[in-house]
């Protein structure tokens, strides 16, 4: 396994220069223009369970139950906490606004007409990683406070001296969750200090140790350089599973890029851009080089398990978009197997027909390839971002976690 992934050692430097090329005009996200983002997500969730794309710093694994275990402390009742809250996750904002704290902060240029809060990005990694207790969603705790309330005061014992006591331990939020630091969410900083990031550390090592994510943040090493998930350089150091899993990621990664390639190429094509169609053709030709130097791995690609291991956490995948993928990679693998040049795969009415019918599938009568006037809407790329798997996002969230266990205790 570890010798499979390590090809990417030697070609970093080509890989590069290859997306060079359409840096001046592609955009910096992975839009899903063909569909496939059910199987990304599912290796994503596999390899990087509780993240999201939007997701930026690990703090707020930690702000977000501070402030609603502080509205439950003052029993603010449901039709008022999700008002309160909102509130709060303002101050926090411009307290970190204040205090410079700005890489990272959700709702830097919104401020306070922001839309989607912090809350609602991490609610479903809070609950994944453990830290919150209620098994609903953000809407279902903000209108179920009320009787939480109630059954708390139900639950009472009594003291040693034998006087009815009430607990005032909303079980909504883990136990150990550390307390805020004096002065939050009026005081702030994205820096974990060492207890936090042992917590969160804690936190992954129980409910998600036979992950990726755990392991790199138990590993300790720094991988704020790391440009791709595989080229981590101690592989060898991941369990047998997580490196599978990785293993068939990459490869995914690496052939369905020619996919949204080709898709943008017959864009810029339509427009017509022939300086940016060129340069298409120039990257798909380089796509198909990376490619070649996979042949061994992506030749001897066991597909039967890639699909079951994507399947394996619960992701639905729906079967027009397995076929899809399964046709692309047809294409792809049988062209790599019989050496042909890169135009003999994506130059091909087979091709262009596969993708031209994927869109319409997706999009019908807004496909860019069918209406001019949702091309119009086209600005030079469009999902031609290679597939990282929420990399981006999990580097920060496990840098900033090593970068707290590295602090020292003032304890």
């Amino acid at each position: 396994m570890a010798s499979a992934l390590s090809w990417l050692d030697y070609s970093e430097h080509e890989r590069r220069q290859v997306l060079d090329i359409v840096e001046l005009f592609r955009d910096r996200q992975t839009l899903d223009e063909l569909g496939i983002g059910t199987v990304r997500d599912a290796f994503a969730e596999l390899l990087f369970p509780g993240t999201s794309t939007i997701q930026t710093r690990a703090k707020y694994f930690l702000f977000i139950p501070w402030i609603y275990r502080d509205l439950e402390r003052r029993r603010v009742p449901s039709h008022e906490i999700a008002k309160r809250a909102r509130r709060n996750e303002i101050r926090l904002m411009n307290a970190l606004k204040r205090a410079g704290e700005l890489d990272g902060l959700i709702g830097r240029v919104a401020g306070a007409r922001i839309k989607r809060l912090a809350s609602s990005i991490y609610w479903q990694g809070l609950g994944r990683w453990g830290i919150r207790l209620f098994p609903g969603s953000q809407d279902h705790y903000h209108r179920s406070i009320d009787a939480i309330y109630a059954a708390v005061r139900r639950a009472t014992s009594r003291d040693d001296d034998g006087e009815t006591t009430l607990s005032t331990r909303v079980p909504t939020w883990h136990a150990d969750l550390p307390d805020p630091p004096d002065g939050f969410p009026e005081r702030a900083s994205f820096r974990l200090e060492r207890h936090e990031a042992e917590y969160l550390r804690e936190r992954l090592m129980s409910q998600v140790s036979d992950t990726m994510l755990a392991r790199l943040v138990d590993l300790g090493r720094p991988v704020r350089d790391i440009e791709e998930p595989w080229l981590y350089p101690e592989l060898d150091q991941l369990t047998p599973v997580m490196r599978e899993q990785l293993e068939h990621a990459r490869n995914f990664s690496v052939v369905i890029y020619g996919a949204s390639l080709l898709y943008n190429r017959m864009l810029a094509e339509l427009v017509p851009q022939d300086e940016l169609a060129t340069a298409y053709g120039d990257v798909l030709n380089e796509w198909w080089s990376i490619a070649g130097e996979l042949e061994q791995a992506l030749l001897a690609w066991d597909r039967d398990r890639f699909w079951e291991i994507a399947l394996s956490g619960g992701a639905r995948i729906p079967i027009p978009t397995r076929r899809f993928v399964d046709a692309w990679l047809d294409l792809s693998l049988d062209g790599l197997r019989r050496g042909v040049p890169a135009e003999a795969v994506w130059d091909t009415p087979r091709a262009r027909d596969l993708i031209h019918r994927r869109e319409r599938a997706l999009k019908r009568g807004l496909a860019r390839l069918d209406n001019r006037r949702a091309l119009e809407l086209w600005n030079g790329a469009s999902g031609t971002a290679p597939l990282t798997y929420r990399w981006g996002t999990v580097r920060q969230i496990v840098q900033d976690i090593i970068d707290g266990l590295a602090e020292r205790s003032h304890a």
